[in-house]
């Protein structure tokens, strides 16, 4: 039986030759010349989630939406949210004020003239809001956005807040920041928001941990995951470490059959509708965390 909350799903929408864990083999000027997956794999995923009638956030790289302006078109057609991933996957923690502020307006132009819609929310590529650089809150109120999805209390090598806010709150600036979900035990955070952590475990156990957040937290949960995660088949990267390659392939053939059991076994809607629209069930939820969503961080 499904539990009443109502859950976002979203898309991180890159390709393989993206991604954080192969940065130091492969530059951008290499991306060119990368066979590229994530048309066809996003696509797939447009599907699935069709089959089953979700509506989901796809937060799009702008690099990716200039070499496929025609998926950023049909996702949105599709009625998907529609949300910016920065332009060329550069962590938010490495840019200047100025570069980041360039680096999300260009992403923002650019998916609103592929849409004709207004972007309202953004995830910096690897969580990369943290101490070294909140004054990003306020250069994404100045751009207009409503909500960010850029942090993860986690402890982790490539990002992580382990003592920021765990749950959706309203910042100072005037920017909703959802977290990555996670469960409390013995006061450690454990990820369960997706990515890696979901292709790792068995899915009874992922089922098991979003169950336990349900319960205990009486909170929305948010998942996130990547085109190239359901493609098994992609091109191998030379040269990444080897943990790297760990965390990229580790089991690729088992996810799409994953998804499609978290795409049955929850409730999902978008971002905006389920943070910001606040849908009867999770606007009651809200209310019993009043503390935590205005902390005025």
């Amino acid at each position: 039986m499904h539990s009443p909350i109502i859950n976002a799903m979203t898309v991180d929408v890159e390709d393989y030759f993206h991604v954080s864990a192969f940065e130091n083999v492969i530059q951008p000027s290499d991306w060119s010349s990368c066979k590229p997956t994530v048309d066809y794999n996003t696509r797939r995923l447009i599907d699935l989630f069709d089959q089953y009638n979700i509506k989901g956030t796809f937060f799009i790289l702008g690099w990716v939406a200039e070499a496929f302006p025609e998926l950023v078109r049909d996702i949105a057609e599709k009625g998907h949210e529609i949300a910016s991933h920065g332009t060329n996957h550069r962590r938010a923690s490495t840019q200047t004020r100025e570069e980041l502020k360039l680096d999300i307006t260009k992403s923002i132009d650019i998916l609103e003239q592929s849409t004709g819609n207004k972007i309202l929310g953004y995830r910096a590529p690897s969580f990369s809001i943290g101490k070294s650089n909140e004054w990003a809150y306020e250069l994404l109120a100045d751009l207009g956005l409503l909500y960010s999805s850029s942090t993860y209390p986690v402890v982790h090598d490539l990002y992580g807040t382990p003592e920021w806010p765990r749950f959706v709150h309203k910042r100072k600036e005037g920017i909703i920041e959802i977290p990555i979900p996670t469960i409390r035990s013995k006061d450690i955070n454990t990820g369960i928001g997706g990515g890696g952590y979901f292709r790792l475990y068995p899915y009874f156990l992922s089922k098991k941990r979003i169950q336990k957040f349900h319960a205990e937290e009486k909170q929305p949960y948010s998942f996130y995951f990547h085109p190239w995660e359901i493609d098994p088949n992609q091109p191998k990267v030379k040269g990444a470490s080897f943990k790297s390659k760990v965390r990229h392939y580790i089991n690729l053939s088992r996810m799409e059959n994953k998804i499609e059991k978290l795409l049955i076994d929850f409730n999902w809607s978008t971002m905006k509708d389920v943070y910001l629209d606040g849908n009867d069930i999770n606007s009651k939820i809200f209310s019993n965390q009043s503390n935590n969503n205005e902390l005025g961080l």
